[in-house]
């Protein structure tokens, strides 16, 4: 465990446990949450000071856990524990939702791809390109990584997409994207590889049904938007 200064802060850490029992986070400014949070890598003295540094150094506590493992070091009271720590917690929120998400149901509106897509980009501090293979129905058969990069620069072509589909049998497939900064707005390049992705691959059986974009909490629908 990483160490502090031995002070007696049990009772205050005792009262906040309890409050969190009693309230939940809810009532919790981000510095009280990142302090409590602290408590599991340090298991003696104030953690509070430290949660200040390191909202100060990264900005907010999405900043301080999007940090990386180095940068975190660099903040004075950061040790190897802390440091896992809070790296570990935007996977391990992932994982939660993404075990949440019904991967059976059938898809019939975009607000039904944000719920079943939004886990894989949460926390991601690179741009991903992932893959939503459905049946003729539209009944969700599974979810592909395609590649980590822009869908641009990424090596996202239509015959990787066609092998993953017919790896699943998929007759029709949905294409996501996030942007890690700015607005889950499609660029000129993501309408121009959209039009031409559902052009190659229509003729082979594939109906390209949707290229969504997402940005933190938003998602944009190319489709619903009407860019193809």
């Amino acid at each position: 465990m990483d160490k502090q200064p031995k002070h007696r802060h049990g009772g205050h850490r005792a009262r906040l446990k309890e409050e969190f029992c009693l309230r939940g986070l809810d009532a919790f400014p981000e510095h009280r949450v990142l302090e409590m949070l602290l408590f599991y890598a340090i298991p003696q003295g104030d953690t509070n000071d430290l949660a200040h540094r390191l909202i100060e150094r990264f900005g907010s506590l999405s900043g301080v856990l999007d940090a990386s493992l180095e940068d975190l070091r660099t903040v004075s009271g950061v040790g190897e524990h802390t440091a896992i720590l809070l790296r570990l917690i935007p996977g391990v929120c992932a994982h939660y939702v993404a075990s949440r998400s019904d991967v059976t149901q059938v898809v019939e509106s975009a607000a039904q791809v944000r719920e079943l897509l939004h886990s894989y980009f949460f926390g991601a501090r690179n741009e991903m390109v992932y893959l939503l293979c459905l049946d003729g129905k539209h009944k969700v058969l599974g979810v592909r990584k395609l590649a980590e990069g822009s869908i641009n620069s990424a090596d996202v072509t239509s015959r990787r997409i066609a092998e993953e589909a017919m790896s699943l049998r998929a007759s029709a497939v949905i294409l996501a994207h996030n942007h890690v900064s700015g607005l889950a707005i499609p660029s000129r390049a993501d309408c121009d590889t959209t039009r031409y992705l559902k052009q190659v691959l229509e003729p082979i059986g594939i109906q390209l049904l949707d290229h969504v974009v997402f940005c933190d909490d938003d998602m944009v629908s190319m489709k619903d938007s009407c860019f193809f």
